[in-house]
């Protein structure tokens, strides 16, 4: 794994990710910028610009087992994304590079007695003026949370769930990349207030288009979706667009071929979507969990066998002895 500023010639061992917990409170223990504050005292200022203008971008990443799942791809992305909000080019420039990212988020794991869990990994644009430049900001401000999560009920996993399609459309890529996992959330938050309204956990989204006739099928508010129709795995494509999720990668260059299963990336229509023998979600919370509904159209009557297969082979991946960290 490259390392962005590694020109600054800092080992790991001399950054200050040996942070040690408060003497009092409980887990889970925040991690910013090189402290630890229990979940009372953890702050920031209100005049972070992530706070201010959903300026910055963030990780989701899983632990098993005390290992954190799919480490390095979770960190190039991060450190794709914060290139690509020009964080570098920041006054004092990016504080740690990816080989001393990894290194904290393993102290965070470890210091907050962490076996089966959930990192928040947040990087901001860090403290600013109330003006939009973004390079008044000298140093961006890093925050690991590191704590458990249930993002869904344990028997959805064997009955699937309702999912409805969201009227309102995924940003368009000219306007905002969702290959950019921004901590402006709205578009997606919006969305699944919809869900919510309509007394479900999840929606679909389009991809917006002029033309109304014209649904093509992306992913979720926070999940990527597969269709399996006549045993053929299909999910779109990332150019739609939509998340480069890293579980949906780990879904389609390991899992799928694992069980002998080729996966087929073409745009998928909202036709298809309701016509398809089996549809499953996937993500770093999520994991793979089978939809059972889409609006009034009924799809199965609850996890379908290769979504089953496909749940499984992930769960031995995570269960055994190697869990995957690159």
């Amino acid at each position: 794994m490259t390392s962005v500023g590694a020109d600054r010639m800092t080992s790991p061992a001399a950054v200050p990710h040996q942070a040690r917990i408060p003497s009092t409170g409980k887990p889970p223990f925040i991690w910013i910028d090189g402290e630890f504050h229990t979940k009372n005292d953890a702050k920031v200022s209100v005049f972070d610009h992530g706070l201010l203008y959903g300026d910055g971008c963030f990780e989701g990443i899983r632990i098993y087992q005390g290992k954190i799942f799919k480490c390095d791809s979770h960190i190039e992305r991060i450190y794709r994304n914060a290139e690509a909000l020009h964080m570098m080019r920041q006054t004092e420039g990016f504080p740690y590079t990816k080989n001393e990212m990894r290194a904290i988020l393993e102290h965070c794991v470890k210091s907050n007695c962490i076996t089966d869990g959930y990192i928040r990994l947040l990087f901001t644009r860090g403290v600013g003026d109330l003006g939009l430049h973004p390079f008044r900001c000298p140093r961006p401000t890093v925050i690991v949370i590191t704590d458990t999560i249930r993002l869904y009920p344990e028997e959805m996993y064997q009955t699937g769930m309702k999912v409805i399609v969201a009227k309102r459309p995924r940003t368009p890529t000219q306007c905002l990349s969702p290959q950019l996992k921004s901590l402006n959330y709205l578009n997606n938050i919006m969305a699944k207030v919809e869900a919510i309204d309509a007394d479900v956990l999840e929606a679909i989204m389009l991809t917006y288009s002029d033309d109304p006739k014209k649904k093509i099928v992306g992913e979720c508010t926070g999940d990527n979706l597969f269709i399996v129709k006549d045993g053929a795995v299909i999910t779109s494509p990332l150019a739609v667009p939509l998340l480069d999720g890293i579980t949906r990668e780990f879904v389609i260059k390991t899992l799928a071929p694992r069980i002998g299963i080729t996966v087929t990336q073409r745009q998928l229509t909202l036709d298809e979507v309701l016509n398809a023998d089996e549809i499953f979600l996937t993500g770093s919370a999520a994991e793979i969990i089978a939809v059972n509904q889409v609006d009034d159209t009924r799809i199965t009557k609850g996890e379908g066998t290769i979504t089953a297969k496909l749940r499984s082979a992930f769960r031995e991946a995570v269960t055994g002895s190697g869990v995957p960290t690159d």
